[in-house]
């Protein structure tokens, strides 16, 4: 229990400190360029540090560089409303990568860019975290059911040619409306999580996998669930629950990344059923469960 108590806690003052000096930074460095001037582009951090279930050790920060206009959609209304099916202007995918990697050089020397879809600035001991930054152009997807008729998101295109949609801000609203809804105990549980595979894939007990896999589990996991008991008979029993749905017959079709646009397992993620089971397994004896 000691050790739950020291982990649910986010990181500290001085690493959040940190995460935002590299945040301003990226957005200085994409004001600074000349090119960009004038254009609709936002520059934020995306991931576990805005959702605040960022752990020790897992403290780099990953920033998008979205250019809103042209905006990217698909099918139909690709040709009725969006971009690129009948663009002619200058902001190819090929150019935005090409400014992102000019302004991050001028600003901060030497960037990593050899990466398929990231720029990766190293890491300023003392002063701020590696830093991830990603071009990439705003996504829309149009569903009547949707609020305004929309959903928006930002895609980027690999240097391997394959496109990959991300929905950063559904992930922060539903997160937050989770987290509201459990009394803070599911962003709680999911650095308990975090910190578990941290550890388990130090010690070889299992592969390293992303950290956000951790949130994708435990978003799944029934507000009842998290809100009963005390604290560690939330973590138990959201184990359990996790468990329960990967290894039914068809609870893994059901579940969903906290965005609630894409499925959990399938083609294109970076993990499998698989790794779930033994992320969970793993964590049930290392947290003493099953004595």
């Amino acid at each position: 229990m000691a050790l739950i108590n020291k982990w649910k806690n986010p990181s500290g003052p001085s690493e959040r400190l940190r995460l935002e000096r590299a945040e301003r930074m990226v957005k200085g460095a994409v004001n600074a360029h000349g090119p960009f001037r004038g254009l609709d582009i936002t520059v934020a951090a995306k991931g576990s540090y805005p959702n605040k279930t960022n752990v020790r050790g897992d403290s780099d920060v990953d920033i998008m560089v979205k250019l809103n206009d042209p905006f990217h959609t698909d099918g139909m209304a690709e040709w009725w409303f969006g971009q690129p099916a009948g663009y002619r202007g200058p902001w190819t995918k090929a150019k935005l990568r090409e400014e992102v990697h000019a302004a991050l050089t001028n600003h901060f020397g030497w960037v990593d860019a050899d990466h398929n879809l990231a720029f990766y600035v190293p890491e300023v001991v003392g002063s701020r975290p590696s830093i991830d930054v990603v071009p990439c152009f705003k996504w829309v997807e149009y569903d009547f059911a949707a609020p305004g008729g929309e959903y928006v998101g930002s895609v980027v295109y690999g240097r391997n040619g394959k496109k990959v949609i991300n929905w950063p801000e559904l992930q922060l609203t539903n997160g937050r409306t989770k987290n509201t809804n459990t009394n803070l105990r599911y962003k709680f549980v999911v650095r308990v999580l975090k910190n578990v595979e941290n550890d388990l894939a130090a010690e070889g007990v299992i592969k390293a996998l992303p950290s956000y896999f951790s949130e994708c589990l435990i978003y799944n996991v029934p507000d009842h669930v998290l809100l009963a008991g005390d604290f560690d008979d939330a973590v138990r029993a959201s184990l359990q629950e996790v468990y329960r749905q990967i290894t039914s017959f068809f609870g893994p079709q059901r579940m969903w990344e906290p965005n609630g646009m894409k499925k959990l397992f399938g083609e294109g993620q970076k993990w499998s059923e698989k790794d779930a089971r033994e992320l969970i397994e793993g964590a049930w004896h290392y947290l003493g469960y099953e004595d």
